[in-house]
């Protein structure tokens, strides 16, 4: 560690005596009497103190030096707890820790009293966090912009084997990282009418008139560099009522005090809480609401910074900022540019759109078709009437250049409008108007190339790249398993902190065998901790010696949890013919949240608690088979399970997954992966060869050759494996006296021919299974190849994709 680069020198004396002052003046109480939250506020109170002046410096030199600067727009951010890691990145983890300690306080229950902030619900914001974390760290001047919702997506509860949801008031206590910035509020405006004028020099001006108003107010949350003394800027908008008089207009006139009153509700509710529920018309056009808040604030605030710092033309905007938005939510970006280009500084179309396809990058996140999003005209039109005539022309523009400059897709016109059947499409709309398109794994890529965006290829095919996602090695290994990281450091050096790549220096200590035996001791004693916390939360007792066994991830039918579910189901049959069956002891371990309308999904959610129900508590089977299922997953529960983990489960069905985080995470921190050949899977496999990860399905294009042409059969597969129908019985019968009753699970699959192949794919699943049981065994071989994936993990750091977004997309250098 570099101490010139460190924010603070406080030595374990003046944290001490600054942390007593601070809880004596905050609480009045001794260090004694305190409570853990009032010493963690304590604790962020004295981070704060280290931050702030860094925070102001560092926006002070980017408008000296005016680099070129990167904006990230998100609907979502998974930044977790902070204070750790804010600690870490400032240099002052180990002096709180030994601070803490000198004080007789435990830490760990101390840091755990900050809630993660309800920003994100998985790898998207997972993703973006981590970015903004790579950016801070390598001295990339690099901003977020979000929403600051009051509540999160949901707080799953387990009742009775059901996932319940209930508000994720995140915001109920004082959230310390956070700064309000009123003076720098701006207003956004829905629905009301657009008057065209024409001009003395025949020009049009459109004026937008009589408009529903709303403030967005930010909120800025430091990003700490690691130990760079850099800090940048992730801005959360917060949707308020225009003006603060509010109280007195609703008190002059009864009849309109209710009216007011709900007025104020709607406007607030645009930043109330993460992804409405868009199964009704108010929801779906909440969620647009969302969307346009998001971009409006944040160009208007970008615009504003370009005009304070370049004295010259908006048209050399593209030489000072790139804005990314990441998937299709923050779409709106691209006509929202355009109007204030033209209708608020009074550019010429042409001009406007140069500089708009020169500004704005787009990242896909997915392969499924059924994802890509639309919106009714009807409802773009009433909400956001400027806007809607903007990609109207956009659209009417972009079919003409085709119909007269590319014959040969004349009749794909449809499949490529912005506006078709009523609908606005707006992955084509950010295809469009952008410079750059890029998915985020090879084979992901490679399917939006050839099949899902293939027509866009052709006619844009220098605008699509490739920039494989990545994870912050310093969150996920440095802080999530600070037992491996300094092991890792005390045989290769610290360096593979500045530079992650260096991990593959653990290669020539795979053999070693007295650091292999370290190895083996680091993860024995991550999976105690996370066996106790199962203990606690679930009431379960595990074995710390088991196989553990996870998938951890968000819930959906092609991330196939049913598939894992299938193989503890058959598992348990065998153990109950035969308990005397020669089998590793193993843990599986669940976490996910199914969208409250995802009715499939809540059902495997239901499955997976019966299941566990059931093998927990037959003492025949001797403790061979325990199922976990980690209610309310979360970015801090990830940190505890990825480090106790054996096996990292990533069996989606391939093609789907469009590269996935998750797989990165577990395999920097030692995991195998048991996983198709999908998304970021198939790089897994390049870096760290066959011998070191275990491979089995069907592939991307045998899966695309049975959507196209037809010849599966599950019904087949049922009439003909007798595995497969006990388990499918079972979901639509009953275990046994106990009633299962999954009959919708169970005709999904027989019924609508199994689409995401989990009975095709279920013989080879279990076929590497009982290999992965014979590895294991193999106790040198399993942890040779557990050093062998950490070695190579460090090609999937995010500082890694970021510079590849630096140079290749963006055009920035660190300052």
């Amino acid at each position: 560690m570099r101490s010139e680069h460190v924010l603070s020198q406080l030595t374990v004396e003046k944290f001490t005596e600054k942390i007593i002052k601070e809880v004596k003046n905050n609480t009045g109480k001794t260090i004694q009497d305190a409570q853990d939250k009032e010493i963690y506020y304590a604790i962020a109170s004295i981070v704060n103190e280290q931050i702030i002046p860094q925070w102001s410096e560092t926006n002070k030199k980017y408008e000296k030096i005016n680099n070129k600067q990167v904006y990230y727009l998100s609907l979502e951010f998974l930044v977790g707890s902070l204070l750790e890691s804010n600690l870490l990145n400032c240099g002052m983890l180990d002096v709180a820790n030994q601070t803490l300690q000198k004080l007789g306080l435990n830490a760990e229950k101390i840091y755990a009293k900050e809630r993660d902030a309800g920003l994100g619900n998985g790898g998207l914001g997972r993703l973006a966090a981590c970015f903004l974390d790579s950016l801070a760290s390598l001295n990339y001047a690099g901003h977020g912009f979000g929403i600051r919702y009051r509540y999160g997506l949901f707080e799953q509860r387990i009742i009775h084997g059901n996932q319940i949801e209930l508000p994720d008031n995140w915001l109920k206590d004082l959230y310390p990282w956070e700064t309000r910035r009123e003076a720098e509020a701006v207003c956004i405006h829905f629905r009301g009418e657009v008057d065209m004028l024409k001009k003395n020099d025949g020009n049009l001006e459109f004026k937008h008139k009589d408009t529903d108003k709303v403030m967005a107010v930010p909120y800025d949350i430091p990003v700490v560099g690691y130990q760079n003394k850099v800090i940048n800027t992730l801005r959360l908008w917060s949707a308020e009522p225009v003006g603060g008089d509010q109280q007195d207009s609703i008190t002059e006139e009864g009849s309109k005090y209710y009216q007011e009153l709900d007025h104020q509700h709607s406007i607030e509710q645009i930043s109330g809480f993460l992804y409405p529920d868009d199964s009704k018309l108010e929801g779906k056009e909440l969620r647009l609401k969302q969307q346009y808040f998001l971009v409006s604030s944040s160009l208007q605030t970008i615009i504003k910074a370009y005009k304070k710092n370049n004295q010259r033309s908006l048209k050399y905007l593209p030489e000072k900022a790139v804005i990314q938005i990441n998937d299709t939510h923050p779409t709106l970006a691209i006509p929202e540019l355009m109007r204030i280009l033209m209708d608020e500084e009074h550019l010429s179309w042409e001009n406007a759109w140069n500089i708009t396809t020169r500004v704005i990058a787009y990242t896909n996140h997915t392969t499924l078709s059924e994802a890509f999003e639309t919106w009714p005209v009807g409802m773009m039109e009433y909400l956001l009437p400027r806007i809607y005539m903007i990609i109207d022309e956009i659209n009417e523009r972009f079919c003409k250049g085709i119909w007269f400059d590319h014959e040969v897709l004349r009749d794909e016109i449809p499949e490529l409008a912005i506006i078709a059947d009523e609908q606005v499409h707006m992955a084509r709309l950010a295809i469009v108007g952008s410079f750059s398109v890029n998915g985020v794994a090879p084979l992901h890529t490679e399917i939006l190339k050839k099949q899902e965006m293939k027509h866009f290829y052709t006619l844009f095919p220098n605008r699509f790249n490739n920039k494989t996602n990545g994870i912050t090695h310093r969150r996920w290994l440095l802080k999530a398993n600070p037992k491996l990281s300094e092991l890792i450091s005390d045989v290769i050096g610290p360096q593979w902190i500045h530079r992650p790549k260096q991990l593959i220096s653990l290669v020539k200590y795979s053999s070693d065998a007295a650091f292999l035996e370290k190895i083996a001791q680091v993860k024995y004693e991550n999976k105690r901790i996370l066996a106790d916390l199962i203990y606690d939360r679930n009431g379960i007792v595990v074995d710390d010696q088991s196989i553990f066994d996870v998938q951890v991830k968000r819930l959906h039918e092609y991330k196939r949890q049913l598939l894992k579910v299938f193989h503890i189901i058959y598992l348990y049959n065998e153990l109950k013919l035969n308990p005397n069956m020669d089998i590793t002891p193993r843990t599986f371990i669940f976490g996910a949240k199914a969208a409250p309308s995802y009715h499939l999904a809540k059902e495997v959610i239901k499955l997976i608690n019966k299941v566990a129900s059931i093998v927990n508590n037959d003492s025949t089977i001797r403790d061979k088979l325990k199922v976990v299922f980690i209610e309310n997953y979360n970015v801090s529960l990830a940190e505890r399970i990825i480090p106790a983990t054996d096996i990292s489960e990533q069996i989606s069905t391939a093609g789907k997954e469009a590269s996935g985080t998750g797989n990165m995470k577990l395999m920097m921190n030692g995991a195998l992966t048991v996983g198709t050949l999908d998304g970021a899977n198939v790089e897994i496999k390049k870096a760290v060869g066959d011998a070191n990860i275990f491979i089995f399905g069907l592939t991307a294009d045998e899966v695309l050759n049975y959507y196209e042409h037809g010849g599966y059969s599950a019904m087949d597969i049922y009439n003909t494996d007798d595995r497969i129908r006990t388990i499918l019985d079972q979901l639509n019968k009953g275990f046994g006296s106990d009633e299962i009753e999954f009959k919708d699970l169970y005709y999904n699959i027989l019924y609508h021919n199994d689409p995401y192949f989990v009975l095709k794919d279920f013989e080879p699943y279990l076929e590497t299974h009982e290999h992965v049981e014979r590895v294991y065994r193999d106790k040198l071989r399993w942890l040779q190849m557990n050093v062998t994936n950490i070695a190579y993990s460090g090609k999937f750091s995010s500082d890694r994709t970021i510079k590849e977004y630096a140079t290749e997309i963006w055009k920035i250098k660190q300052v």
